[in-house]
């Protein structure tokens, strides 16, 4: 029997620990072990990066692997990253399968001519005959005063480039799953993690198993609006719809999964339904995921609209280092509870 995905029934998703029968691990470890799993059974997978085999392995997900595997396969690399992302395109020609590890991608614009004008275009420039399988992993998040250069999330600089894949698992089980998916899949892949929810812990399958790109899932369903969250804003989503459904309104929340492509089919029925549509990334607005998610929206399911569409992002200015401005800057929760208040009252 495959194995399924297990919605989030909580918000912090460590019920799965109580549930009898499965097996709960967190993020990071899901990622480590998608990672140890790839490399013991492919010769052609191999890690590469700024920093993967020192003691803390990248956020513990790389943690040890480089003692198991030694360093020719799990490559502590220098600061370069337009030079290694060339590196790694060119052994994904040759036939290998590398994952890049970008540990911040405040710095992946520095190799936005690498993948842009290399790795999205060489299986459409030589008419199919050569791929690249090339996975960059690169991580996002807020920091701890980590400020302007450290905590960016540029997931929706990617979107309109032809040839590139973009997945944002926000679960273990998906970032598992997505992770050996996209080593397998042939092509330029951008895997997003958020590095706040590397502790989460959620229900993993110990054997290998893929979770298929363009495929959202709905992790509560409602009838009232639909809410559709990316990467951590899933965990926020879940918070406000508990609190919501406390006072009458009923939210479903959907959790995108992959950004390209989009599962398109699973937000319109939601719309169908519900009527209205909100939005909550962990970005800036202008040029967002969600602007594309809402032109979507307009152009294929505008009648069923009831109100105008809503998004829940970053303000356009630069991530502040102040704990009180990161206070006001980040939206959480709350800032969805009001939105969806303010939508159901026509305000």
């Amino acid at each position: 029997m495959p194995w399924t995905r297990v919605n989030i029934d909580e918000v912090s998703a460590r019920d799965f620990l109580n549930k009898e029968g499965l097996r709960g691990i967190s993020y990071k470890e899901a990622i480590r072990e998608a990672q140890h799993q790839l490399l013991s059974n492919n010769k052609d997978v191999f890690l590469l990066g700024e920093g993967i085999d020192d003691k803390g392995g990248v956020f513990g997900t790389t943690k040890g692997l480089c003692d198991i595997f030694g360093s020719e396969r799990v490559m502590d690399l220098p600061i370069a990253e337009n030079g290694l992302t060339g590196i790694a395109i060119g052994s994904a020609i040759a036939g290998m399968k590398p994952i890049f590890i970008h540990m911040r991608m405040d710095f992946l614009p520095m190799a936005m001519d690498q993948i842009v004008n290399h790795a999205a275009k060489w299986f459409y420039m030589t008419g199919g005959r050569v791929n690249v399988p090339l996975v960059i992993r690169s991580i996002i998040g807020r920091g701890w005063g980590s400020a302007a250069q450290h905590s960016q999330a540029l997931h929706s600089m990617f979107l309109s480039i032809p040839g590139l894949r973009i997945v944002v698992p926000s679960t273990p089980y998906d970032a598992k799953g997505l992770l050996i998916e996209a080593v397998n899949d042939g092509n330029p892949v951008i895997f997003v993690e958020h590095r706040w929810i590397y502790d989460y812990i959620g229900y993993v399958p110990e054997e290998m198993y893929t979770v298929k790109f363009g495929k959202g899932i709905i992790r509560k369903h409602g009838n009232h609006v639909t809410l559709v969250a990316i990467s951590m804003m899933v965990y926020e989503a879940m918070k406000a719809a508990k609190i919501l459904e406390s006072q009458g309104i009923d939210v479903e929340v959907i959790d995108p999964v992959t950004i390209k492509p989009m599962d398109e089919e699973l937000i319109f029925d939601s719309i169908k339904k519900t009527g209205r549509l909100v939005i909550a990334d962990v970005a800036c607005k202008t040029g967002g995921v969600g602007a594309e998610i809402a032109c979507r929206a307009v152009e294929k399911v505008f009648n069923f609209l009831k109100a105008p569409i809503k998004r829940i992002n970053f303000p356009d200015f630069p991530t502040p280092c102040s704990p009180v401005l990161e206070s006001a800057y980040y939206p959480n929760h709350n800032d969805i509870c009001s939105c969806i208040k303010e939508l159901i009252d026509g305000k």
